[in-house]
């Protein structure tokens, strides 16, 4: 049901969840007066094809139920089972994926947040890395914005079954993006483990932000540690909404994925868990007024001090 502006379900089918959502679309309308995000869980595998027909099927149906933008996951396009073939099966913002994407987007008319594309480096025949991109197409096609993911996941977490050195195949990118001013407000990329970095957030905040948005495929050990707790964090100390699509469920034999796709308002408070088990998606309210309010009644921007007084620390 539609509670307190979030309207989600799951789906053990595609057939079933189309059913669900078709008995909600009117009631969504009627109840918002305030510009709809989508925010999608899924689970990728190598089959691209099958990924484009899962992801399509979400931005349907979510545009269907009134979505200005529909935000999918980190991997949207595949995980691979090894890295061979992660980068094998890897494009350029020109290839078919991304191409498909904008001529969906275009069809019915949505803006997409396209989280962890496997893009292709520069000298791609030679170097063989990938950027890591998040990539924001508009409702006429176009693409807006990419942000390249600035912080690698380079983890050993003995004991935990958890081991990637992302930047082994993967560069790091140079440098933020400015947010983009998108029909449910200014939104600031990311991607996955920038999470665990505040400056991030906090710089995307002092240049405009009001919605960040943090497309992930977390791992089952570091999600239960540290995923809703974090994203909270985000919000809080930026006062932002939070939107934070993410990937579920196992992927190949050697990978899963935690879920709990999550969206938090500048409170804190999470106004949508799509759970551990199954993909879905859930329609959020942005109050862009709530935003306001949260900012004016308590100003932690205006309460922060001057550069030089958080230096102070610092020893030439």
């Amino acid at each position: 049901m539609l509670v307190s502006g979030v309207l989600q379900f799951h789906r053990c089918s595609i057939c079933h969840f189309s059913r669900r959502i078709s008995s909600f679309i009117g009631q969504s309308r009627m109840s918002s007066s305030h510009p709809v995000a989508a925010l999608c869980q899924m689970t990728a595998t190598h089959d691209k094809a099958a990924n484009f027909a899962t992801g399509a099927r979400l931005v349907e149906e979510a545009r269907a139920a009134g979505a200005s933008m529909v935000f999918l996951p980190e991997g949207f396009d595949y995980i691979g089972s090894n890295l061979q073939q992660t980068l094998q099966l890897s494009e350029s913002l020109t290839g078919d994926t991304i191409t498909r994407y904008s001529e969906l987007a275009r069809k019915v008319g949505v803006w997409l947040s396209l989280g962890g594309f496997h893009e292709r480096g520069e000298n791609w025949e030679t170097k063989q890395r990938i950027y890591n991109s998040h990539v924001i197409i508009n409702e006429q096609g176009d693409i807006v914005s990419v942000y390249r993911k600035g912080h690698l996941f380079d983890v050993e977490l003995t004991g935990k079954g958890v081991s990637l050195k992302e930047s082994a195949f993967t560069i790091p990118g140079p440098a933020l993006v400015p947010p983009v001013q998108t029909p449910i407000g200014k939104v600031g990329l990311a991607v996955c483990y920038d999470l665990r970095f505040p400056e991030h957030s906090l710089a995307l905040q002092r240049h405009g932000a009001e919605i960040l948005t943090y497309p992930s495929a977390f791992t089952v050990a570091t999600g239960t540690a540290h995923w809703e707790v974090l994203l909270r964090a985000r919000a809080v100390e930026t006062q932002c909404y939070v939107l934070a699509a993410a990937q579920v469920g196992p992927h190949h034999a050697k990978r899963s994925s935690y879920g709990h796709a999550l969206a938090v308002d500048p409170w804190g408070t999470v106004l949508s868990d799509l759970g551990a088990t199954e993909p879905g998606l859930a329609l959020v309210e942005v109050d862009l007024q709530k935003l306001r309010d949260t900012r004016r009644d308590m100003p932690v921007q205006q309460h922060r001090r001057e550069a030089e007084y958080y230096g102070s620390l610092e020893t030439d």
